[in-house]
């Protein structure tokens, strides 16, 4: 190995000199928490009703982790697996009605793989009221006592 030159061991002690009276270059992360930058891609988000079954994301998605399924007139809802998601956002680029967001959020870890898998679920009270009936009534019958 070779030995440095003065010039080399003067512009190294310089160096560290400096960085003895600089402020830490690191964040005191999880308790400073800071936000996230413009533009991050994170954990998606989907809006069912704006999605309108066009499938564009599904057939976009580089790693296949959406799945969209129809579950009534006009409702659909989501299974993304976070395990597969390269977290890309090309689904959010490539849908029309926007109905895939990415979310500032990034702690996603989990212990098991089966919580890594979202389902985002039509909304119940969406539903249309269902028509009620028309009632038949019964003949009668009058017959005297």
């Amino acid at each position: 190995m070779k030995k440095p030159t003065k010039v080399q061991a003067g512009a190294m002690l310089r160096a560290v000199l400096q960085s003895l009276f600089k402020k830490p270059a690191t964040v005191n992360y999880p308790f400073d928490a800071s936000g996230m930058p413009n533009g991050f891609r994170g954990r998606l988000k989907f809006h069912p009703d704006l999605c309108i079954n066009c499938k564009l994301c599904m057939r976009d998605c580089p790693s296949d982790a959406i799945k969209i399924v129809k579950v009534g007139e006009k409702q659909f809802e989501a299974e993304i697996d976070l395990g597969k998601c390269i977290y890309c956002a090309q689904c959010v680029d490539s849908c029309p009605k926007k109905a895939l967001e990415a979310t500032a959020e990034f702690e996603l870890a989990q212990l098991v793989r089966n919580k890594l898998k979202i389902v985002f679920r039509a909304d119940p009270s969406n539903k249309p009221e269902p028509k009620p009936e028309p009632v038949e009534s019964a003949p009668t019958t009058d017959k005297p006592e």
